[in-house]
Formats: C-alpha cells, structure tokens, sequence
C-alpha cells in the first residue's frame, strides 16, 4: 500500500496547471454559452434562458455583412492552403533527405517568416501586389490593350495574395514537421523496394507515403486551421473581399447581440470538427499500417 502523501508544491503546481487551463478555455467557454441565450439575452451574464434564437438570427443576416459569402471564402481559402501547405511540405521534406548546396540559408529563409511581425508580412505582400498592378497597368497601356485596362481591377485577392500570405505562416510549420518524420524515417525501406525492382515513384508511393500518411494529415490539419482563423497576414493581402475572421473582428464593433457569440460558435465548431476528422483519418492510416506490418 502507498502511503506517500502529496506535497505541498504538487497541490501548487496542480491549482496553477488548473488555472492556466481555466484561462485558456474559459473565454470560448462563455462565449459558446452566452451563444445559446433567449430572445432577451445581452452580452453579459446573467443568462437570460436557453435557446437557439441567436443561431436563427445569424442565419437571417448581421447587417450588411454576408456570413455565408464570407464563411464560404475562408473555407475556400482553408482548402487551398491545406493543399499547397502538405504538397510543398512532402516535396521539401524529401528534397531536403538529399545534400542541398545552400540547404542551411535555404531552411533559414523559409522559417524567418515565424518571426517577423505578421503584420508586417502582410503590408509587405499587399505592397508587392500593388507594385504588380501598377506594371501590369503600365504593360497594358504600351501595348494599347485599353479594354483590357479597363476592365482589370487589381490581382490582389483570395487565391492570389492571400493565398501567398498564409503559406508564409503555414509552410514553415508544415516543413519542420516534415523535418522530424524523415529524421527518424528508416531508409531500409526504400532500399528493400528498390531490390524488389520498384521505380522511385513507385517506392514513394507505395512504402513513403503509407508510412508518413498520418503525420501528413497532421500537417494538412495543420494547414486548415492556422489559415481558417488568420487575421494579420490577412488583413493587408486579401483585396476587397473579407474572410470570415476578418468580418468577425468589424462586427465586433458594430453587433451588441448574441449574434457574435453564435458566430464566434459555429467557426469554434468548423474548427473542432476539422481536428476530430484529422486526428481520426491520422488514427485510422496508423492502425492500418500496423496492421500491414504484421
């Protein structure tokens, strides 16, 4: 029988680990129960009854703003970063197996946008975007292409600079994953295909791929859910058009109902939702690669 008792420093650190953890999950814990108030609820406590009215009435609209364009966009965008973020990721991850001349300051380049203020890096990518605009307007004036001019708007958007600015957040984190998987990536494999008389391609899809599938679908998960909530890289590089964070943050400020926290809601939820399907895919091409191991 154990008769060891807690110390005082385990009941401190246990009462701090809480804490921390109350901070952290509090506010969306409010947030999503002040979501589901009554017609009469505020944006305080008490709760004034339990209902969906302010789902329903985010279903009807938050003024001008259209919340199903602007879940749509991010969703787009989401997707598309998801897909750029694990395809370059895989292919940097093997180019850099190989000896690279420059592999260092290449690997310092692609990780330097952690550090740099995001906003920043938003700024920088929206100036370059109007730098274009101004050359391409220019090209189409020399070659007397005026109806084109005329009809060109700007090549800031979704999928053009916006796109660019999440992959500055997403790829470096998506490369040192990839990083890790190949540090501890048993070559024999490859080696025992290519015995076996397998192309390259064929033992990249065949043995690489099933073995690295669910840290990939990490690195896809990953990808979705830092581009799903981003708002600084965004805000300077995505055009005229708004994500759904971005409506968010302005209605903030302009919404005094529940509304807000029913929205803050449902992308809480996208988000949990794309984990869960993540770490559920992740667990399943585990297990499935056990089992062809047996």
């Amino acid at each position: 029988m154990n008769n060891d008792k807690r110390t005082a420093g385990f009941w401190f650190l246990a009462a701090f680990f809480a804490l921390f953890v109350l901070f952290l999950y509090g506010p969306m814990f409010v947030i999503v129960v002040l979501s589901f108030q009554g017609p009469e609820g505020g944006l305080t406590f008490p709760l004034r009854g339990v209902s969906l009215h302010w789902f329903y009435k985010l279903a009807e609209g938050l003024g001008v703003v259209d919340i199903g364009a602007a879940l749509r966009r991010s969703l787009g965008l989401g997707l598309a970063v998801m897909a750029f973020t694990v395809v370059l990721s895989v292919l940097a991850g093997l180019a850099f197996r190989k000896k690279l001349a420059g592999a260092n300051t290449l690997f310092f380049v692609v990780v330097a946008s952690l550090i740099m203020p995001s906003i920043i890096v938003s700024l920088g990518i929206g100036l370059e975007f109007r730098l274009l605009d101004t050359g391409i307007k220019k090209a189409l004036e020399v070659f007397g292409m005026t109806g084109t001019l005329e009809g060109y708007g700007t090549a800031l958007g979704l999928f053009t600079s916006a796109l660019g600015a999440h992959l500055t957040w997403t790829l470096p984190f998506g490369l040192l994953i990839m990083f890790a998987i190949f540090n501890r990536f048993n070559p024999a494999y490859e080696e025992a295909a290519r015995d076996l008389g397998a192309t390259p391609w064929q033992g990249f899809r065949h043995v690489v791929l099933p073995l690295i599938a669910p840290s990939v679908v990490g690195i896809g998960m990953f990808g979705f859910t830092l581009s799903w909530d981003e708002i600084a890289r965004t805000s300077q590089a995505i055009g005229d058009v708004n994500t759904l964070p971005l409506e968010l943050q302005g209605l903030t400020t302009t919404v005094t109902t529940p509304s807000i926290y029913a929205l803050g809601t449902v992308t809480t939820v996208v988000s949990l939702l794309v984990m869960a399907l993540a770490l559920g895919l992740a667990w399943w091409l585990d297990r499935r690669q056990k089992k062809g191991t047996r």
